[in-house]
């Protein structure tokens, strides 16, 4: 059973929320201001959070700041502010979706819905990829066996960093899907994306450089991130 922390200012509002979201089979805590709201994230944990932008005592924007600096957990804003630039505004700052006020019930339930859903794919994904199976991979003139951290070109071995060796790893193991600079960048390095960040773009560099013409198989997908050449059969 997922729970749903909302806050809430306007306290009617809250409780018809709350007890549809109920009849839907989450557990919800309720709250009407921001510092509460920050507090009792972390009592509670919740698995999502339902944050309204005009709080008081802190704004919903500024909650939600302070929430992306401690966890990556499905932030749902919802708030009567509906011109473009709040609603980017709170997409950049961290807000996985956006409602604006008034909202069907139905419509906000099966946004929770979703965000969960895809919360937990990814978690899944994440998981997997972490721990990924110890057989060796050839791919090309590239074998890599995850057991002994060996990578070798053509017979040769090729000495790698173990954050480029993860990467590798990674992508030869999903040849075809493509991941982006965030996702690798929390995968690989356990780091946060910000916009602007080279990490993931120097180290797919040095590897091709040190795969050499075999490093032409991770393939760069522009707008989007890397993946490793899906190889035709």
């Amino acid at each position: 059973m997922a729970t749903v922390l909302l806050a809430e200012d306007e306290r009617s509002l809250a409780f018809v929320v709350a007890d549809e979201l109920a009849k839907a089979g989450y557990t919800v805590y309720t709250v009407h201001d921001g510092e509460t709201a920050l507090a009792h994230f972390e009592a509670c944990q919740p698995d999502l959070v339902i944050l309204d932008w005009m709080l008081p005592q802190l704004d919903g924007l500024t909650v939600l700041r302070k929430l992306r600096e401690r966890s990556g957990v499905p932030i749902l804003m919802l708030t009567a502010r509906d011109d473009e630039i709040d609603r980017v505004v709170g997409l950049e700052v961290g807000a996985d979706d956006y409602v604006t006020k008034p909202f069907s019930l139905r419509e906000l339930v099966a946004r929770v819905h979703a965000l969960l859903r895809r919360s937990e794919l990814a978690r899944a994904a994440a998981a997997g990829d972490a721990a990924p199976p110890k057989h060796v991979i050839q791919r090309g003139g590239v074998s890599l066996d995850p057991e002994t951290y060996t990578v070798t070109v053509d017979g040769q071995t090729v000495d790698l960093t173990r954050t480029e060796f993860a990467l590798l790893h990674l992508l030869m193991r999903n040849p075809g899907r493509v991941f982006n600079r965030a996702y690798l960048l929390d995968t690989i390095w356990g780091e946060r994306y910000v916009e602007g960040d080279r990490s993931v773009d120097n180290a797919v560099l040095r590897l091709r450089k040190k795969l050499r013409a075999p490093g032409d198989a991770i393939e760069t997908v522009w707008g989007v991130g890397y993946r490793w050449r899906r190889e035709e059969t």
